[in-house]
């Protein structure tokens, strides 16, 4: 699974990858997840599954789904503040497996 993290910079989601990828690993699934910003992610959306957006921007949805052409989905801000890696994953296969 490849997952692109944007946010307002690219910079407040590197905890949340780390503990994503961690999460990933004790499961025994393939992670591959990088972070950008929500000014750049056209340049580097175009080899992942799917877009995730931290809550900051979550009004950006529709325009990065346009965008993108791809899956996007806003974290919810208790599970982002927490880094709550398992909610997440649940809520990125709901999308994906649809």
């Amino acid at each position: 699974m490849k997952v692109l993290l944007v946010c307002a910079a690219g910079m407040s989601t590197s905890i949340l990858m780390k503990k994503l990828k961690k999460y990933a690993d004790e499961q025994g699934f393939e992670l591959e997840i990088a972070a950008t910003g929500v000014n750049h992610y056209k340049e580097e959306c175009g080899g992942y599954d799917i877009l995730l957006l931290g809550p900051q921007i979550s009004y950006q949805k529709d325009n990065v789904a346009k965008g993108s052409g791809k899956p996007v989905m806003v974290i919810a801000p208790q599970d982002y503040g927490i880094a709550n890696a398992a909610n997440i994953f649940k809520e990125i296969h709901k999308i994906l497996d649809k």
